[in-house]
């Protein structure tokens, strides 16, 4: 009876200490939630699109020791998407990185050809490799943004460490177990701390996947189907308008030519409704 009331001792005690861990590290983690400044840590830090189109660098983003997470949407009009989308993926598959996804539309009488790649750059590649992808075409415009999560993978570190530990000790218990209820008791107690454990681990390398492999999405677009930017002098200007005129015009006739048979129809069905009338009235002053 002596060693059975140990053996349940020291898992209760087990359990404690782990619900104590857990409870502490969640604690934590709220406490330091917002840094020396009053900023909150893990709140986004947007790069102006303008500064990143212009510099196309992220050094202003990173800290070392830090855990960040990059993500962004790239927009570049180019002369054939379908063929920049390839090229897209070879300067990403160079860089060390992988595409998560790709969709292509090919040109149509209805629709310009047009590309969108989500791409997965290794962070420290990610400078670099932007470069090269804005040389495909012409630049619509970059926007970055930068979430720091330091304090949620230090907090995850922290309870998967525990886990193990408490892990470890229930194995131990598992070997000295000398009858069926201690050892269902121990196995119970090890089946949960395996399953949490093994659930923590899953985020973790989720998110040091996210953290290694910056996000972006790559947007290609046909020549002439994104608008240019706002005129910055009176000669851009007219030109601005003079296109503006052009395409209000093509439009306008466009409508026309698409209202037009209606019309005919239209014309067509009133001028016998007429005739009729017309007809009957002339029989009505006969009689």
């Amino acid at each position: 009876m002596k060693r059975i009331s140990v053996v349940a001792l020291a898992v209760a005690v087990l359990l404690l200490a782990g619900c104590t861990a857990q409870g502490a590290s969640t604690s934590g983690s709220g406490s330091s939630s917002s840094d020396s400044s009053g900023g909150v840590v893990g709140a986004p830090q947007p790069v102006s699109p303008d500064s990143a189109a212009k510099g196309g660098t992220t050094g202003e983003i990173k800290s070392s020791n830090r855990d960040v997470i990059t993500t962004g949407s790239v927009s570049i009009t180019v002369d054939d998407p379908i063929k920049s989308a390839q090229d897209a993926v070879m300067i990403t598959e160079q860089a060390g990185g992988r595409i998560d996804s790709r969709t292509e539309n090919p040109a149509t009488p209805n629709q310009p050809a047009s590309a969108n790649l989500t791409l997965r750059i290794p962070s420290d590649e990610l400078d670099r490799t932007l470069a090269e992808l804005k040389k495909l075409g012409t630049v619509n415009f970059v926007s970055l943004n930068a979430s720091d999560i330091t304090q949620q993978t230090t907090d995850l570190d922290a309870r998967i460490t525990s886990l193990k530990t408490s892990v470890d000790r229930l194995l131990t218990l598992m070997q000295q177990a000398t009858n069926t209820t201690d050892l269902i008791a121990i196995e119970s107690a090890l089946s949960a701390r395996q399953s949490e454990l093994e659930g923590l681990q899953s985020q973790r390398d989720y998110l040091s996947d996210q953290v290694d492999f910056s996000t972006i999405s790559l947007d290609l677009y046909s020549t002439g189907t994104v608008a240019p930017g706002s005129p910055d002098s009176f000669w851009t200007g007219i030109v601005a308008g003079w296109n503006a005129l052009v395409a209000a015009l093509g439009g306008a006739l466009i409508g026309i030519g698409f209202v037009l048979p209606w019309l005919l129809a239209l014309g067509a069905v009133a001028a016998i409704v007429l005739l009729i009338v017309w007809l009957s009235t002339r029989k009505r002053k006969a009689a």
